[in-house]
């Protein structure tokens, strides 16, 4: 209930609450307040079970909670019909970002990707197409060639 409210913040809020209703008061107003607090989630909870009885046995498992777009979209996500653990399983993001850098600054990487097919030969020139790496690197006296689509 009060997960973002810290050691500080709590400790100002009972500093107000003793200077505003007093030491004496004070036990009183903290039974109170729970006993408000209690009546609140008693009625919530009947009138959650009342929404269930009229619903019908259909929805017998539905949850309140599902209602957060968060949480069904979590609960959703995580249903293992879909097959979405198995890719996002089988996704590294850091081999990826490896593999990205090494192509960037032309450097080999330790594993192939499983797309090409045939081995690349060190002495065969670059091509986009066939999803080998792209020397990105630039020679000092060399113009880097002009793409007319990047502008």
């Amino acid at each position: 209930m009060f997960n973002d409210i810290g050691p500080l913040e709590l400790v100002t809020l009972i500093v107000l609450a003793v200077l505003v209703f007093g030491p004496d008061k004070l036990p009183k107003v903290i039974q109170d307040v729970t006993r408000t607090i209690r009546k609140i989630r008693d009625f919530s909870e009947s009138a959650k079970q009342d929404i269930r009885q009229e619903l019908g046995p259909e929805f017998k498992d539905f949850e309140f909670e599902d209602l957060n777009p968060k949480t069904f979209l979590r609960k959703q996500l995580d249903n293992d019909d879909l097959g979405l653990k198995e890719i996002r399983n089988g996704f590294d993001l850091k081999k990826e970002m490896a593999e990205v850098t090494d192509a960037v600054h032309g450097r080999d990487s330790d594993t192939s990707t499983s797309s090409t097919s045939a081995p690349a030969s060190p002495s065969a020139p670059p091509s986009s197409s066939s999803g080998d790496k792209v020397d990105m690197t630039k020679k000092p006296d060399e113009r880097p060639p002009f793409d007319a689509d990047a502008t």
